[in-house]
């Protein structure tokens, strides 16, 4: 038991000689924590100065870990490096936190990792200063990967005859640049349009909405993307229905023309069902295939689709679903059955009508037999005239 002890103990003083943290060694955090804005929306430069009491090893190096919080994932993102500056993308219309640590690890340290146990910290606040509210709803939209359109929506609280701009930057420019062609609704811009060449794909593009008044600067708003997960697929055009010999409804389609890769494509099929009743059920189905089969059908019911598409998770982070495709129906056109209580007044109206020519034909008939009968009359009333005269006039000669 004794021997035992004894090995301990040794082993203690051969770790403490071989190793700094038996002598207390410790690492203080680095000095002069700083956030540079570059004009670059929301792209920094944060950099740091070596601690003051930094130990003079030769044999150790200096290692650094910064962590910021990423407010785009709502967590803290850490890197270690051996340099004093790193750049990273942060939303400016939240809070900005940067911390850092010093480390040191190599011989001196047994090649054991020493953290400083503080770090310096900066939180810088969202700017404050400006008239009125940023601009609300930016959104902005790649056109079946075409052309590449933001709008945004005006606040009411700003005041009257501001113009504003809108800027962005990406890691290809080397200062930020305006919009090159404004959208606007009556005299207020509420959009921008950029040609096909304007945006790269697959880096982050920074943009700042901000602009001017008689009362002083707006308040600017700033919003960071990949124009590839603002992919809005073109419309599909025409939609292939076919009911095969086993009563199956079989549709089929085409990928919209344009640049987006067909395999990247997930759709969104639209069936509507009516009834012989006129009742209209629908239902919509998720697929990645470019046809739907459906079980047998009824001939008294009337199928309809449409489809729209959007880029699959697989190719990027989100997107637009594109407009609805024209619908095709089967049958095309609904033959709708006219109703008992429908038909009961046409022949009602068939009888009146036939009854009232008959009234009338039969008052025509009596008109004209009672103009006959006048005319027999006159001819007898003028013999009777003729023969009274005759008479009066022998009379008289005698």
């Amino acid at each position: 038991m004794a021997s035992v002890s004894w090995m301990a103990v040794m082993l203690l003083l051969i770790t403490c000689r071989e190793s700094k943290h038996c002598d207390g060694l410790t690492v203080d955090p680095p000095n002069d924590l700083v956030i540079s804005d570059l004009g670059h929306f929301g792209h920094l430069q944060i950099s740091w100065s070596p601690p003051a009491g930094q130990i003079n090893e030769t044999e150790c190096s200096h290692l650094y870990q910064l962590e910021y919080f990423n407010s785009y994932s709502d967590s803290w993102s850490p890197i270690r490096t051996f340099k004093r500056t790193h750049t990273a993308q942060f939303d400016l219309m939240k809070d900005v936190r940067v911390r850092v640590y010093t480390l040191l690890r190599g011989p001196c340290t047994n090649d054991t990792l020493i953290k400083s146990s503080s770090y310096t910290e900066v939180v810088q606040k969202p700017p404050s200063t400006g008239v009125g509210t940023p601009v609300q709803d930016f959104v902005c939209v790649y056109h079946n990967m075409k052309y590449v359109e933001c709008n945004w929506g005006r606040s009411p609280k700003l005041p009257a005859n501001s113009q504003q701009h809108l800027y962005f930057w990406h890691k290809e420019l080397e200062q930020a640049e305006e919009c090159p062609t404004y959208v606007k609704t009556g005299e207020t811009r509420s959009g921008c349009n950029f040609t096909e060449s304007s945006l790269p794909e697959f880096t982050d593009i920074n943009f700042c909405v901000n602009g001017s008044s008689q009362e002083g600067p707006l308040k600017p708003a700033f919003v960071s993307l990949q124009i590839t997960n603002q992919v809005k697929p073109g419309t599909t055009e025409k939609l292939d229905l076919r009911t095969d010999p086993d009563a199956h409804l079989d549709l089929r389609w085409n990928s919209p023309a344009g640049r987006v890769p067909a395999h990247c494509l997930e759709w969104k099929v639209e069936h509507n069902q009516e009834g012989p009743d006129g009742k209209i059920t629908s239902q919509q189905i998720l697929t990645n295939q470019k046809s739907l089969k459906l079980s047998s059908i009824h001939d008294t019911q009337r199928n309809c689709f449409r489809v729209r598409s959007k880029l699959s998770k697989y190719c990027a982070n989100k997107g637009f679903w594109s407009e609805w495709s024209p619908q095709t129906c089967q049958p095309e056109k609904r033959e709708v059955a006219s109703k008992p209580w429908d038909i009961v007044p046409v022949y009602v109206y068939i009888a009146f009508a036939i009854l009232a020519i008959l009234v009338l034909s039969l008052c025509v008939r009596a008109v004209l037999k009672v103009r006959s009968l006048r005319d027999v009359k006159k001819p007898d009333a003028l013999l009777a005239n003729l023969f009274a005269r005759s008479s009066v006039v022998t009379v008289t000669d005698a």
